[in-house]
């Protein structure tokens, strides 16, 4: 068998080039596509019949389909079961038919469709991204956006080179409380950032497992090789097939499922593309079920310009699978207060006091309370049904699909949140000081 490695390498090369999944066969990407009109109805594709797609796409894609003039017509899924309780779903939901793919080359070969929405296991989500575009439909993908540097590049130049709207799914970026956050801290009125505390706790022992899935699926029912993607040919195990998120590399775990949607934030709202170091340490401390991804990770980030180090600011990110204490808490701090994106309320809470300030000869610095506009709370689990955040999200790429314009989570933006998430894996895995060459666009251990 050809070495792993060199599969990979051709797999992604094929990839760049457009030749996985193509199926336009002598047409350009960026030329082919059905050119809308302002009344043509668009064409969705649903790739990957998730649980995500049905609880929160779904629903989210529902709430403003009619206005909009968008429909879901085809499926494509590896696993003939999936694809059965789409069509079912759908006919339920909607009272339409779709019509169903064993893969995407099949799907792609349909031209009625103008776009797609990803939700696969999260190591497929960029390639798959690459297949979409260079076969001319507009995408909302998932995030993680990609799991390597390989991948984030690949997608990032197939995007940049076709022109395809592509929204990243950090629905973050279309909620009013954090859309109000950015605005505030780039108005200066905070202050320079120099702390941020984040967490993602949880304490489910059923999270990401599928046990009664597991047991049901059978090989002859999927297609184990289109699975694997470019990752080493192996063999079959419905586990990383069903809990993909346990197992690297299928995924990073907690970086691509959680980290990925909070440390998105610090990026928008410093407008740095990466951190300049990261160290991580994690390990597997409650639930020993054969997983290798960890259940609990600690992560450190340094922020900042090298050339101005009164602006770098520090990132403590902590995730834990064995106490929901903490729950998921994003915290900016500066020397005036602090902004709380659980409360959505900016306070003095920690700023720096007359007495203090005294002590110095220096002017007190405390933030004026403030509280961010949002109509309501933001829903933060990943899977409540139509949550108002996914809503918002879904409908701004419905929009920019309409106008062209780039919706609010680039493939840019996407970019930049896997960059984090790849060097706090490496972190993780290799125990080392991880730094980021921005010149090459590579991950470099210390």
């Amino acid at each position: 068998m050809e070495p792993a490695k060199n599969t990979r390498r051709d797999f992604i090369k094929k990839a760049v080039l457009g030749t996985v999944g193509l199926s336009l066969m002598g047409m350009s990407a960026k030329s082919y596509g059905r050119i809308l009109g302002a009344n043509d109805r668009v064409q969705v594709g649903i790739i990957g019949f998730s649980d995500r797609f049905k609880h929160s796409l779904h629903p989210s894609f529902m709430h403003h389909a009619k206005e909009l003039n968008f429909e879901f017509s085809a499926v494509s899924d590896i696993w003939n079961r999936r694809r059965d309780e789409a069509e079912a779903f759908i006919k339920e939901k909607q009272n339409s038919k779709i019509k169903k793919y064993r893969n995407n080359d099949e799907l792609y070969g349909n031209k009625d469709i103008d776009a797609v929405i990803i939700s696969t296991a999260d190591f497929q989500h960029a390639l798959m991204g690459v297949e979409a575009v260079r076969n001319g439909k507009d995408v909302y993908l998932e995030k993680p956006m990609a799991e390597t540097m390989e991948d984030a590049r690949a997608i990032l130049q197939a995007v940049e080179q076709t022109g395809k709207i592509v929204q990243i799914g950090s629905q973050r970026r279309s909620a009013p409380n954090y859309i109000a956050a950015n605005e505030y801290i780039k108005s200066g009125k905070f202050g320079d950032i120099k702390m941020v505390e984040m967490t993602w706790n949880v304490n489910q022992p059923g999270r990401w497992r599928r046990p009664d899935l597991v047991s049901q699926i059978r090989k002859e029912d999927t297609d184990w090789d289109r699975f694997l993607m470019d990752r080493p040919k192996v063999a079959w195990d419905p586990r990383k097939f069903l809990e993909y998120r346990l197992f690297w590399p299928y995924s990073s775990g907690i970086p691509g499922q959680w980290m990925s949607h909070q440390i998105d934030t610090v990026h928008w709202f410093t407008d740095l593309e990466h951190p300049r170091s990261v160290v991580a340490n994690g390990g597997i401390y409650m639930w020993h079920d054969g997983r290798e991804n960890p259940d609990t990770l600690t992560a450190v980030f340094e922020y900042g310009p090298e050339n101005d180090p009164a602006k770098n600011f520090q990132v403590v990110y902590s995730s834990r699978f064995s106490n929901s204490a903490g729950g998921i808490k994003e915290l900016y701090y500066s020397n005036g207060g602090m902004l709380n994106l659980d409360t959505n309320k900016i306070t003095s809470e920690g700023g720096l006091t007359k007495n203090m300030a005294s002590e110095m000869r220096m002017q007190p610095n405390l933030l004026q309370d403030y509280t961010l506009p949002s109509d309501s709370k933001i829903a933060t689990e990943a899977n409540t049904g139509g949550d108002p955040m996914t809503s918002l999200h879904m409908r701004n790429w419905m929009e920019c699909v309409r106008s062209r314009k780039t919706p609010n989570a680039s493939v840019k933006a996407g970019y930049d949140h896997s960059v984090a998430n790849i060097m706090t894996r490496v972190a993780m895995q290799t125990g080392k000081r991880v730094t980021f060459n921005a010149a090459k666009q590579e991950v470099v251990i210390s």
